[in-house]
């Protein structure tokens, strides 16, 4: 029977291994003296080393977030952009992601796992807030998920993850305001400003 304490460790030492070296330099050996086991209480867990990664990154990629209701749109992204943003500045998380990112262009076993559980993840995210906002009336019931996917993940992501510029939290509700201006426009719904101006029509 394997020991869950034993897994927990070695799942443990790839996540820092990966920040460390990157996929390509990490070796089953380096995790197990990490993790303070053997080489074959790796193996007894998983075949190799991709077997290793793809389980693990998937498991942490996959798990969801606790989004609170707010009671509104713009409140809402505001709440999971803060989220996000924490998420996506940890120090294991900022190295390991751009590193897989560049390994996904050339492994299509971790380009279609990851692209697989962060769509997953990502797609029931939107799921729940656009599903919120149709509820509340602030958008249409058309409200395309797939565009809203993009719309609400795309900006910061690209902003922490891709471009790794700085990012302050004073930007977070601008961010959201952009964000929700965007969905609307997207889906047909109006968009006002401050002072109740339709937008869309004064455009």
């Amino acid at each position: 029977m394997l020991r869950d304490e034993i897994t927990t460790a070695i799942r443990g030492a790839v996540m820092h291994e990966l920040a460390a070296v990157g996929y390509s330099r990490m070796s089953i050996e380096a995790v197990a003296r990490r993790a303070g086991v053997s080489k074959a209480a790796v193996y007894r867990r998983w075949n190799s080393k991709l077997d290793l990664v793809l389980e693990i990154v998937a498991a942490v990629a996959g798990q969801r977030l606790l989004l609170p209701d707010t009671g509104g749109l713009r409140s809402d992204l505001e709440a999971l952009f803060l989220i996000m943003s924490r998420a996506l500045r940890h120090k294991l998380a900022s190295q390991i992601i751009p590193d897989l990112l560049a390994e996904a262009a050339r492994n299509p076993q971790i380009a279609q796992t990851l692209q697989g559980v962060l769509r997953v993840n990502q797609q029931a995210m939107s799921d729940v807030l656009i599903g919120r906002a149709v509820e509340r009336g602030e958008l249409p019931a058309t409200a395309a998920a797939e565009t809203a996917v993009d719309l609400i993940v795309g900006p910061l992501y690209w902003r922490l993850a891709v471009a790794r510029a700085p990012f302050h939290p004073a930007e977070l509700p601008r961010l959201a305001a952009a964000v929700e201006s965007a969905l609307r426009v997207a889906c047909g719904a109006p968009v006002s400003d401050e002072r109740g101006v339709d937008l869309v029509t004064k455009a």
